[in-house]
């Protein structure tokens, strides 16, 4: 793709303004950082990431995977400003999902040991584990706001601060991991992944595609379904104070 291709392409930036504007959503300028952050952050990566395949070093393939954990860290922390710590509690359910996944995958040799395939996995599990964060925090929030007098109760009865979340815990959870769920039910059938498109239009062969695909599939289930029971086993304590009080939302 050519440069002129990708001026074209801003025809559908332009369209989503368009609408954005004639139906008022007020979305016009985050259209616009969006479009430009993520025109700014392809072009540094594709360079940061060449250097990184080509110097093949682990420190510089660790150092690389800690940056995409942080920034999806304070992403996803965004969402969670009331609750303490909740940047490093984001950071460790996401790092420890990274150790777990990529333990598995190069413990057991099913993916090679080298930087385009370690970053590129990870940068799905990453970022993969900040939505499901971001959907965990919004959810449990809402959950919270309605419930709030079913926990006071709870508690007054003389039921622990878990008994009094664990319903609202639960429900958070399986809320948040729904679209990753429904996703993957219809993939092949109503949307193409793009891992797997690129491959076959790279020349590879289909069912080596598939294959691939099958694994990043898998993958990405397990991590939504560790990030959200671990981030939500770290959250609960401390949205209560030492009185046993909901003091968070």
């Amino acid at each position: 793709m050519n440069l002129t291709a990708i001026i074209f392409s801003f025809v559908f930036v332009i369209l989503a303004l368009f609408l954005s504007n004639a139906f008022k959503l007020g979305l016009g300028k985050d259209i616009i950082i969006t479009c430009v952050r993520a025109t700014i952050q392809l072009f540094i990566v594709g360079y940061i990431l060449k250097f990184v395949f080509g110097f093949d070093h682990p420190f510089v393939i660790i150092l690389m995977l800690l940056i995409m954990i942080l920034v999806a860290a304070k992403n996803a922390a965004k969402r969670g400003r009331e609750i303490p710590y909740a940047f490093w509690k984001i950071f460790l359910t996401i790092a420890v999902v990274e150790i777990i996944t990529q333990g598995f995958l190069l413990g057991l040799k099913i993916v090679p040991a080298e930087p385009q395939y370690i970053i590129s996995i990870s940068g799905m599990i990453i970022g993969n584990s900040m939505i499901i964060a971001n959907l965990f925090l919004n959810r449990l929030k809402a959950e919270i706001e309605m419930r709030r007098e079913e926990i006071d109760l709870v508690l007054s009865l003389g039921g622990s601060v878990k008994q009094s979340i664990f319903p609202i815990l639960k429900q958070s959870i399986r809320a948040s991991l729904i679209p990753t769920i429904e996703g993957q039910k219809t993939i092949g059938l109503v949307q193409l992944p793009g891992m797997m498109t690129g491959q076959i239009i790279a020349g590879a062969d289909p069912i080596q595609a598939v294959k691939f695909q099958l694994l990043i599939v898998f993958l990405i289930m397990s991590a939504a379904t560790l990030t959200a029971i671990i981030l939500g086993f770290l959250i609960y304590p401390s949205l209560f104070n030492k009185e046993q009080q909901l003091e968070v939302f």
